[in-house]
């Protein structure tokens, strides 16, 4: 069945540490050992203890970690997700008079 996406404002953030956009961090050494995802471009943190940790997001799926060039995107029923640079703007297209700076 082919179907479009229901309208759902949302706000879009490029991602930056700092910010708070993630849910929190994972240990690198867990990531690469305990997951079963492409690693070559997730995002890096060095604690000042000489860890490695990535951030993510949580939803009703698991966790998701961010990447280099990733958007964090929070629907206005509170959800996140993550969408790569490569396709945001495919999947949401800015609010016409939108005056707050999500990015």
């Amino acid at each position: 069945m082919k179907c479009t996406r229901v309208g759902l404002e949302a706000d879009v953030y490029k991602y930056e540490l700092g910010k708070n956009l993630e849910d929190g961090f994972e240990l690198w050494s867990d990531v690469v050992t305990q997951g079963w995802i492409i690693t070559d471009f997730l995002i890096k943190v060095k604690k000042t203890n000489g860890s490695i940790e990535c951030p993510f997001i949580i939803h009703r799926r698991g966790r998701t970690f961010i990447g280099e060039n990733d958007y964090i995107i929070i629907d206005s029923d509170g959800t996140k997700h993550v969408c790569g640079a490569d396709k945001i703007f495919d999947r949401y297209q800015p609010v016409k008079g939108n005056t707050k700076k999500s990015e």
